[in-house]
């Protein structure tokens, strides 16, 4: 038999049961519009981050407190003898010594209470000085950064995220009002732009003071051998090509002033965009393998389904099937005619289910903001061909056993 005529018996088999035929795909349909949704989620978060951390610039380096443990965040404070300081932020500033250092931003980062009259919120406050936002190159949507002069008199003058700010006033005047952090009251002089959530959290839940009112009025920092801790230190260096130089000075400036012997651990990091990015990229491709893993399974669900009521369609066209090999069908025109049927029912699943999946990832960007959802083609190819892979397996065995049918016996079924 043509295989042009056992594609067209089959499509009219399944006509023939259209709400049966339904149901038997509907597993497939969920399994493969989760599998591209998913992969797309993930897709989105991998490109999201990478944006999120190329927008502060290629040529910023993070000098963290500890040691980056692989697969996992700094090392506990008691594997840190020296803390970062404010000293060691200056140290960094030596032309002579560093001379591929171009800005040097120390911050100090805390989780406080911020309110406004009954409203209150809880976000990150960070203690900076002028050059952060040179760093991260992040300006002003209203009012002012604080000036050189509030930072040596610990001012208490705060600028506000886009998100504090919508938490505490609405759509309220909020510069030159007075809000208060941990209880302490701090006039509000600027609020800054919109960046969303991203390698630093949600950047607009955040509030910014200058680095010596937060370490003298707001968090009391103490000392550490005289010197004011700090949680990080952000490097610019001069340019993208002298990053690697950049990290070697820094490095070498902070074992000596830290007193670090030859051979022995760093009780810091340098770290890089590109390592942030490869660390935040291993984690959400592993995530979404695991999540497409689990939507795979409604694909073997519905699998199973399918092989279910083609074993039912076998029993029930026991008779259609003697008399065909009555009439001169032969095994293989058996077997072809169910295993098209079996692989129909999961392609026709695999497109709507596609359908589903784009729609899913339509749905998510939608509430998501500021994360895009990306379909690629391999997430569709893969999805497709895992339906049809699932609709060949699955439809062999009862193929086969309608294959395998005595023409004399199948014509006696009743």
């Amino acid at each position: 038999m043509p295989f042009s005529e056992a594609i067209r018996t089959a499509l009219r088999s399944l006509a023939t049961n259209k709400l049966r035929s339904a149901l038997t795909m509907l597993g497939i349909i969920i399994g493969v519009g989760a599998v591209i949704t998913l992969l797309a989620v993930g897709q989105g978060v991998e490109a999201f981050v990478r944006a999120q951390f190329e927008s502060i610039g290629t040529n910023v380096l993070f000098v963290i407190p500890g040691q980056l443990e692989e697969g996992g965040p700094p090392s506990a404070r008691e594997r840190t003898p020296h803390p970062l300081t404010l000293e060691d932020a200056e140290a960094l500033k030596d032309p002579l010594r560093a001379p591929d250092v171009l800005t040097v931003a120390p911050e100090i980062q805390r989780y406080a209470r911020i309110a406004y009259k009954k409203n209150e919120t809880t976000v990150q406050v960070r203690g900076v000085t002028l050059e952060y936002f040179l760093v991260r190159n992040w300006k002003t949507a209203e009012g002012r950064l604080f000036t050189q002069q509030e930072i040596v008199g610990q001012a208490r003058v705060v600028t506000l995220g886009q998100e504090t700010r919508k938490r505490l006033f609405g759509d309220s005047e909020a510069i030159g009002q007075k809000v208060r952090i941990n209880g302490i009251p701090f006039k509000v002089i600027g609020i800054m732009e919109a960046k969303g959530g991203g390698s630093f959290g949600n950047e607009d839940l955040s509030a910014f003071v200058p680095l010596t009112t937060a370490q003298m009025r707001l968090f009391r920092v103490r000392p550490y051998r005289g010197e004011y801790p700090v949680s990080a230190i952000l490097v610019q260096a001069v340019s993208e090509d002298a990053m690697d130089a950049a990290a070697q000075e820094i490095a070498e400036i902070l074992r000596e002033r830290h007193n670090i012997q030859y051979l022995d651990e760093d009780d810091f990091t340098v770290i890089s965009q590109k390592d942030l990015i490869a660390i935040f990229g291993d984690i959400t491709r592993v995530i979404t393998i695991f999540l497409g893993a689990i939507a795979a399974i409604s694909l073997i669900v519905g699998g199973i389904g399918i092989m279910n009521i083609m074993l039912v369609s076998v029993t029930e066209r026991t008779r259609e099937i003697g008399l065909r090999k009555a009439v001169g069908a032969k095994r293989k025109d058996i077997l072809i005619q169910f295993l098209i049927e079996a692989i129909v029912l999961s392609l026709i699943g695999g497109f709507v289910g596609i359908l589903l999946g784009v729609g899913g990832a339509l749905i998510v960007s939608r509430i998501a903001g500021g994360l895009k959802a990306l379909v690629t083609v391999e997430a569709i190819a893969l999805a497709t061909g895992f339906s049809a892979a699932v609709g060949l397996f699955f439809g062999i065995y009862p193929a086969t056993r309608a294959a395998r049918l005595n023409p004399i016996e199948a014509l006696r079924y009743e």
